[in-house]
C-alpha cells in the first residue's frame, strides 16, 4: 500500500482550499529588532517584522540575553530530563516564584509552552473536580479547547463575552462543581473579556475561574500582570495562566494559583510529569525578563504609543482595521487568496513581513493581516507601513473605507 498518497491528498486538500501555509525563512537581528533578514529565494534581504508576538522586544533585551548566556555557561544547555527525574533546577524554582509574585498568587508551575500549560492545566483541573461542568468561551484558543476536551467532563460553550448567556448556563447547572475558562485578550480580534463581571458570576454560582492572560502578561498593569492586574481583579481569579513566549520574549508557559491547586496539577498532570523541563538558561532568561518588566513601564508606554500611531495612520489611509482597545491591530481582508497575496506583496515589494491569518485560525470570510506594533517600530516605519498597505490594497482591488467611518 502506498501510504504517502494519504499525506499527499491531505496537503492537496489544503492547497485547494487556499489554506496551505508557507513559512518565510527569517533571521532576527537582536541588535536592530524589529529588523530582520529574510532568506528569500533570490538571496538575503533586510525586512521589518510587523507581526511578532515578542510584543515588547524582550527576546532581544541585553539583560535577558545575558542571563541566558551566563546560565548556559554555568549550568549547561539542557535540563537533563523531566523534573521528576533530574530535579528542579534553581532557575526554574526562581522563575516560578517570580511568576507567582507577578500575579499575586501562592505558587506557580512552569511548562514547556503556553499551549501545554493550557491543555494540561485545564484537563487536569477538570479531571480532579468530581462531576465538573466546564464552561468555555466560544472564542477560546485551541489549547484551551483541547484541554477542555481532554478533561473528559461535561462542557458548555457560552457565546463570546456574553455574560447573560454565561449566567444562564451557570444557573441551569445547579449545585454541581463548575469551572469557567476564558481569556483576557483575544488574539485575533483584540477584544477584552469582562473579567470582573465573570468573577461576580463565578462567586454567585459557586464556580472556579481559569484565566488565560497569554496576550496580556507583560503588557498591561503596573507591573505587567495583565488585564486582571490593570482592572484590579487579579486576586479574584482562581488560576491565571500565561506564556513566556510572547511579551516575556523567551519560551514556555505557566499557571499560577493557590498552592494546593498548583501542587495537585504538578502531581497529577501527565503533560508535566513526563515532559523534559525547560533548560535552566531559558528559565533564567524568562525570570530576568519578568523582573525587568515588573520594575519598568518604559517598554509598555512606548509600545502603547506606537500602537496608537499605527491605528491613526491606518485610519488616515482608509484601511479597514478592526477597532480594538489593545495592541492587536487586525486589518480585514475577507478572502484567503487575497490575504495571502497581500502578505506576499508586502514582503517581496516593501520589505514588510505580516503573516496572513486564514481559516481555521479565523472563520472563513474574516481573513486578515494581524499587525502587532512594538516599542521599537519607529515613526518612519509606521509611515512606510501605511503607505505599503495602501499600495497593496489599491493594486489588489481591495476595498478601502471612508475615513470618517474608519475614525469612529
Amino acid at each position: 500500500m502506498d501510504y504517502s498518497r494519504f499525506f499527499d491528498d491531505a496537503i492537496d486538500a489544503l492547497k485547494r482550499e487556499r489554506r496551505y501555509r508557507s513559512f518565510a525563512e527569517i533571521e532576527r537581528d537582536a541588535e536592530h529588532f524589529p529588523r530582520a533578514t529574510w532568506h528569500s529565494p533570490d538571496g538575503p534581504r533586510e525586512i521589518v517584522i510587523w507581526c511578532s508576538n515578542d510584543y515588547l522586544g524582550m527576546g532581544c533585551h541585553e539583560t535577558v540575553v545575558g542571563a541566558m548566556c551566563e546560565t548556559a555557561r554555568t549550568a549547561g544547555a539542557g535540563a537533563g530530563g523531566t523534573r521528576n527525574i533530574s530535579g528542579n533546577s534553581h532557575a526554574i524554582v526562581t522563575l516560578e516564584r517570580e511568576l507567582a509574585d507577578l500575579h499575586g498568587k501562592e505558587a506557580g508551575l512552569v511548562f514547556t509552552s503556553g499551549y501545554i500549560s493550557n491543555e494540561t492545566g485545564i484537563s487536569t483541573l477538570a479531571r480532579l473536580i468530581p462531576d465538573c461542568l466546564v464552561l468555555s468561551d466560544a472564542l477560546n484558543h485551541n489549547s484551551m479547547i483541547v484541554g477542555v476536551r481532554h478533561g473528559g467532563r461535561d462542557k458548555a460553550i457560552f457565546r463570546h463575552n456574553d455574560l447573560a448567556h454565561l449566567e444562564e448556563l451557570l444557573a441551569s447547572a445547579g449545585n454541581r462543581p463548575k469551572l469557567i475558562v476564558f481569556e483576557s485578550v483575544y488574539s485575533m480580534d483584540g477584544d477584552v473579556a469582562p473579567i470582573g463581571a465573570i468573577c461576580d458570576l463565578a462567586r454567585r454560582y459557586g464556580a472556579m475561574t481559569y484565566l488565560d492572560e497569554v496576550h496580556a502578561v507583560g503588557m498591561y498593569g503596573a507591573r505587567g500582570g495583565g488585564i486582571a492586574e490593570r482592572d484590579g481583579v487579579m486576586h479574584r481569579v482562581d488560576v491565571i495562566e500565561g506564556t513566556l513566549g510572547k511579551a516575556i520574549g523567551v519560551v514556555g508557559g505557566y499557571i499560577t494559583g493557590k498552592r494546593s491547586v498548583i501542587d495537585a496539577v504538578r502531581s497529577y498532570a501527565p503533560g508535566f510529569i513526563f515532559t523534559t523541563a525547560l533548560p535552566p538558561a531559558v528559565a533564567a532568561a524568562a525570570a530576568a525578563s519578568v523582573r525587568h518588566l515588573k520594575a519598568s513601564s518604559a517598554e509598555r508606554t512606548r509600545q502603547h504609543a506606537q500602537v496608537a500611531k499605527v491605528k491613526r495612520a491606518l485610519d488616515a489611509a482608509g484601511l479597514p482595521q478592526l477597532v480594538t482597545e489593545t495592541h492587536i491591530v487586525p486589518v480585514m481582508v475577507g478572502d484567503a487568496e487575497a490575504c495571502k497575496a497581500a502578505s506576499d506583496m508586502l514582503l517581496a515589494e516593501h520589505g514588510i513581513y505580516i503573516q496572513p491569518i486564514n481559516y481555521p485560525t479565523v472563520p472563513r470570510g474574516t481573513e486578515r493581516l494581524r499587525i502587532t506594533p512594538g516599542p521599537f517600530h519607529d515613526d518612519a516605519q509606521v509611515a512606510h507601513l501605511a503607505h505599503a498597505l495602501s499600495d497593496v490594497w489599491a493594486r489588489l482591488g481591495l476595498p478601502f473605507v471612508e475615513r470618517a467611518e474608519a475614525a469612529e
